[in-house]
C-alpha cells in the first residue's frame, strides 16, 4: 500500500521534542525525512530517558526512539564550509526543510530562508521556536516550564492555597509539533500547485495560547469574565468531580446535569440519598460535597478499579480508571483498535512504540522503520544521492565536516 506523502523529501534539522515530533508527523505518513544531526553527539534528546535497562546510551533513548522513528539518519557539521555545502545540495531536491534551533542560528550557518529560497524557489522551510522569529522575546530562554506559565494553564492548576503547577511531561512542545506538521502540510499544498515557497513561522508561547484552554480563557476574558482560578482537582460548582480512591488504585469522575443525580444514587444503591435534605436540591448539592465525599469515598474504596469502572459506565455514569503505563498497554480498546505497533531496534531490539490516535484505512500510516543509529544514512544519502565516493566519506570525516 502506497503512503500519501511518499513522494515527499523533508530535511530535519530538529532536536529535542517539538521539530522532531513535527518531522516524525510527516515520515508517518511516507515523506522521506532525512534527520541531520551533529556528528559525535546527535540530537540532544539522545540523553534524555527513559533508557533501556537505565543505562544511558545515545542509541537507548526512548524518547529519541520515539520521536524519531521511520526517519533516515546522516550526520553533518553544519559549523564546516563541507558541511554546509552538503546541506545545500540536499535542499536542491527537497520539498520541506523543518528546524527549531533558536531563531538567530540558521541566519549565522549562512541557511536562513532568504538564502534556501534562491537555491529552491519552492521549498517549505517550517520555523518552531519558543517565542517565534520575531518580537522582543525571539532571543530569550525558555523551557516547558516557561511556556506553560506565560501560556496562562500554570494560573489556573493546583489546589487554591498552592502555587500554580505545570503539567508533566511536553505538553508544549508535542502540541507545537502537531501544529508544525498541519501547518507545513498547508504550505506545501501551496508549493505543489502555486509554485510558491513559505517560510512557516511557529511560536510555542502561541499554539498554548491557541489550544483549548488557553483560548478558551482568552475568549472568556474578552467578554470581561474572571480570568479563572485554581480550584484543585475538584470542578467548581460540582459535588461529585476529580480523582478517587478505589480499594487497588484511583478513578476519575464527574458529575453531569440534572438526570445525573439519579444514577449516582443507583449507582450507589443508596436511594435514600434522592430525599437528603443536603442533596434533594441541585443547588444546594455543590455546597455539601464534604458531606457527599464522606458517604461516597468509603463505598467506593470497597471496589476495584474495574468494578467500579465497569459499574459505573452500566449507569451512565462519567467514570475512567487512572491507568499506569502498564494498564494502558493492556487496555482492551486500544489494543482492538491496533493503536500499539512493535518495531525491531538494532540495539534495543523489539519496542512498542504507540500508534497514531486516528486511521484512515485506505492510507497506510504506522511506525514502520525503527529511529536512525547515529549516522546510519551517511552513505546511502552522500554516494547513493549526492555522487560522493566511499573515499570522500573518509576524508570529510576526518575533516569533522560528517
Amino acid at each position: 500500500m502506497e503512503q500519501v506523502l511518499s513522494d515527499i523529501k523533508v530535511l530535519d534539522l530538529t532536536h529535542y521534542v517539538a521539530g522532531p515530533y513535527c518531522t516524525r508527523l510527516l515520515a508517518d505518513y511516507g515523506a522521506e525525512v532525512i534527520k541531520i544531526e551533529k556528528p559525535g553527539e546527535g540530537d540532544g534528546a539522545r540523553r534524555m530517558g527513559p533508557f533501556l535497562k537505565d543505562d544511558p546510551h545515545p542509541e537507548k533513548s526512548g524518547l529519541f526512539l520515539h520521536l524519531n522513528t521511520n526517519k533516515k539518519g546522516v550526520t553533518l557539521n553544519l559549523k564546516t564550509q563541507a558541511g554546509v555545502g552538503i546541506f545545500k545540495e540536499l535542499v536542491k531536491d527537497a520539498d520541506i526543510v523543518v528546524e527549531n534551533f533558536e531563531p538567530r542560528v540558521m541566519s549565522s550557518l549562512g541557511l536562513d530562508y532568504e538564502t534556501l529560497e534562491k537555491i529552491n524557489p519552492r521549498l517549505v522551510m517550517t520555523s518552531i521556536s519558543n517565542f517565534g522569529q520575531t518580537g522582543p522575546y525571539r532571543d530569550y530562554k525558555a523551557t516547558e516550564l516557561t511556556i506553560f506559565a506565560m501560556g496562562t494553564l500554570m494560573i489556573t492548576e493546583g489546589e487554591p492555597d498552592r502555587e500554580p503547577l505545570k503539567f508533566p511531561g511536553y505538553k508544549a512542545q508535542y502540541l507545537a509539533g502537531t501544529y508544525g506538521a498541519a501547518v507545513t502540510m498547508g504550505a506545501l499544498f501551496g508549493s505543489k500547485f502555486a509554485g510558491i515557497g513559505q517560510h512557516v513561522d511557529i511560536s510555542i508561547l502561541e499554539c498554548m495560547l491557541r489550544s483549548g484552554e488557553g483560548s478558551g480563557r482568552l475568549i472568556g476574558y474578552a467578554f470581561g469574565q474572571d480570568e479563572g482560578k485554581r480550584v484543585g482537582h475538584r470542578r467548581e460548582g460540582a459535588y461529585l468531580s476529580g480523582v478517587y480512591p478505589c480499594k487497588d488504585g484511583y478513578v476519575s469522575l464527574l458529575s453531569g446535569g440534572l438526570p445525573y443525580w439519579p444514577r449516582v444514587v443507583a449507582w450507589m444503591g443508596m436511594p435514600e440519598l434522592l430525599n437528603d435534605p443536603r442533596f434533594a436540591d441541585p443547588k444546594l448539592r455543590p455546597l455539601h460535597h464534604g458531606d457527599f465525599d464522606a458517604i461516597f469515598i468509603p463505598w467506593l474504596m470497597e471496589q476495584t478499579v474495574k468494578e467500579a469502572f465497569q459499574s459505573g459506565q452500566k449507569h451512565g455514569i462519567i467514570i475512567v480508571p487512572d491507568y499506569t503505563i502498564d494498564q494502558a498497554v493492556k487496555d482492551p480498546q486500544l489494543n482492538a483498535r491496533g493503536f500499539f505497533t512493535e518495531i525491531e531496534h538494532p540495539v534495543v531490539g523489539k519496542i512498542t512504540h504507540p500508534g497514531l490516535p486516528f486511521t484512515l484505512p485506505a492510507v497506510l500510516a504506522q511506525p514502520q522503520r525503527p529511529a536512525p543509529l547515529l549516522g546510519q544514512h551517511n552513505q546511502e544519502v552522500l554516494v547513493g544521492r549526492l555522487g560522493y565516493t566511499v573515499d570522500d566519506l573518509t576524508r570529510l570525516r576526518r575533516q569533522g565536516a560528517i
